[in-house]
């Protein structure tokens, strides 16, 4: 008897959905699982790295922010096995796969962090509205999940923004092309000593 070879992708996906739809879907699930991976680890990288004043407020709002992130990571994983493709969360994979650089702050205040961090949610959140789209044609159950990660991600960002908007309603970093520039826009400007 044959040995059958190993595959990601089942011949199957879910009920009612055809098994190629399924599978382009669920490929697609892939880039946002990416996502959402780099940005669990992400916030974990700021909220070690924040400084200044704010700076327990900020490190504690974090935390809540990345068990929900976890916490889409393994929804999104777990809905691409129910479609029938294998989820690949190693972070070779991620690095290989993204379409976005590295998060490039380190140690900073935590304007800095927050400013770089609106951005980063701007791109997920922009990334998962697309895939939106594209699950619409084809599975209602992975819209809805993904209707509810935005609505999340979106409220994150808010409570991030709170903290960046002046009172005319625009960000301190308004215009800032990368995180490194929002970084270096919202910083604290330093009086000369």
């Amino acid at each position: 008897m044959a040995k059958a070879a190993k595959t990601d992708r089942a011949d199957y996906t879910v009920p009612g959905v055809p098994t190629t739809k399924g599978h382009e879907l669920a490929g697609k699930l892939q880039m946002r699982l990416h996502a959402l991976n780099d940005l669990a680890l992400t916030l974990k990288q700021a909220h070690w790295n924040v400084t200044g004043r704010g700076f327990i407020g900020v490190h504690e709002m974090l935390d809540p922010q990345i068990d929900a992130v976890r916490a889409m990571v393994d929804e999104t994983a777990e809905r691409m096995a129910t479609m029938g493709v294998a989820p690949i969360g190693t972070p070779g994979a991620i690095v290989a796969d993204r379409t976005w650089d590295d998060y490039s702050i380190g140690r900073g205040d935590v304007f800095e962090h927050l400013a770089a961090l609106d951005l980063v949610y701007t791109g997920v959140v922009e990334d998962h509205r697309k895939t939106i789209e594209a699950a619409g044609d084809v599975d209602p159950i992975t819209e809805d999940m993904l209707i509810g990660q935005v609505a999340q991600l979106e409220q994150f960002q808010w409570f991030i923004r709170a903290h960046l908007e002046n009172s005319d309603g625009s960000l301190v970093h308004d215009g800032a092309q990368g995180e490194q520039a929002a970084a270096d826009k919202a910083k604290p400007k330093n009086p000369k000593k």
